[in-house]
């Protein structure tokens, strides 16, 4: 079996792609579950980070509200010029797919993504030659699993990758270290550039004082809390569902920002009070990273070295996010006697009304 994880968040936030596969002597068949209307709309996901970026958003969204038989149908239209995207080759022949059977679900509310269903088979050439399967950057980042839950490989596949050579009668083994690299990866984009929430929940660390100490004891509190609740989420021990987790984490953002206008500042001290909240807010962030990793599947083969490897990349990219902001308004601003009032306040405020809305657009949704 093989899995290719394609899905969207809601209307427009784009998250990696999940296909379930078959491969066999003679054939290659595969499920995907996945949300196909930017595929008939032609956006570029590598482009965007929201399809609502892109100049198709208006015929993404009308394909939304089709109903499934309309929708159908403009999707077996659109199906050459799809399949030309999908890169399944063996024995270096391209393995031409056919589209067998597509179920869209009825229009519910157009404001949360519906997954359709599509069983996509494939010819293969004569031989024992393994199979590679990827598919085009334009289509976004790509989750493969081949194998059943408990042996299975796992592989996240972005900008156009193609995944190890699957063997017809095997599953295929991805060593430890690359496994490790993987998940790095996977962590770091989940942070830069996809985890706008997070970036900007970083940033209200740092704007709260520029002094060494202030900065060192919130981002460690928020490391320590959110790779405790990232290990207990991906191991099932702890669980909150995304429409109470969602709307929290936006909302510490809007705390930590309020909090830098009312006491932050260049003589700003951190209490046990404020390293009480961010790391009970890196709590509930872990728990945020640990759907990304929920929705892509750790197989238990790399379990470990999967989970430490996503978490490190989680911290390059809080790392990458600190020091770019220190370059950028550290460095040349952060000695004037107006940063606290023309930089750190304006900038607190704006990510404060940016958390503040997203949760309530989270709680509407």
């Amino acid at each position: 079996m093989i899995w290719l994880a394609a899905g969207w968040a809601d209307a427009h936030e784009i998250r990696p792609a999940i296909m379930d596969a078959t491969v066999g002597a003679t054939t290659i068949t595969m499920e995907l579950v996945a949300p196909i209307e930017p595929f008939v709309a032609g956006i570029d996901l590598s482009a965007v980070l929201d399809t609502a970026e892109s100049e198709r958003a208006d015929e993404h969204d009308a394909l939304r509200a089709l109903p499934p038989a309309e929708m159908e149908a403009r999707l077996r239209a659109a199906w050459p010029r799809i399949a030309e995207g999908f890169k399944v080759v063996s024995d270096g022949q391209d393995v031409p797919l056919t589209l067998e059977a597509v179920e869209v679900p009825e229009v519910g509310d157009v404001g949360v993504a519906r997954d359709s269903r599509l069983v996509i088979r494939g010819d293969l050439p004569p031989g024992t030659a393994p199979v590679t399967v990827g598919w085009e950057a334009r289509f976004g980042s790509l989750v493969l699993r081949q194998g059943d839950a408990e042996t299975g490989y796992s592989g996240y596949l972005q900008g156009g990758e193609v995944s190890l050579p699957l063997p017809r009668d095997a599953v295929a083994q991805q060593s430890l270290g690359a496994a490790f690299v993987n998940y790095v990866g996977l962590g770091f984009t989940h942070i830069v550039p996809k985890g706008l929430d997070h970036i900007l929940f970083v940033l209200g660390l740092f704007f709260f004082s520029l002094k060494a100490r202030p900065l060192l004891m919130q981002v460690t509190a928020f490391t320590v809390a959110h790779t405790v609740t990232l290990a207990l989420a991906t191991l099932g021990i702890v669980s909150l569902p995304g429409f109470i987790v969602e709307p929290l984490i936006a909302l510490s953002i809007a705390y930590v920002a309020v909090e830098n206008i009312l006491f932050g500042g260049p003589e700003a001290r951190v209490g046990v009070r404020r390293v009480a909240v961010v790391f009970g807010f890196g709590l509930l962030h872990g728990i945020g990273f640990a759907s990304v990793l929920g929705e892509i599947g750790l197989s238990p083969a790399a379990f470990l070295s999967g989970l430490i490897g996503f978490n490190i990349g989680v911290e390059f990219g809080q790392l990458a996010v600190l020091t770019l902001a220190f370059l950028l308004v550290g460095v040349p601003f952060g000695r004037q006697d107006w940063y606290r009032a023309r930089v750190s306040v304006p900038i607190s405020a704006a990510i404060g009304i940016m958390g503040l809305w997203w949760a309530i657009e989270r709680v509407l949704a």
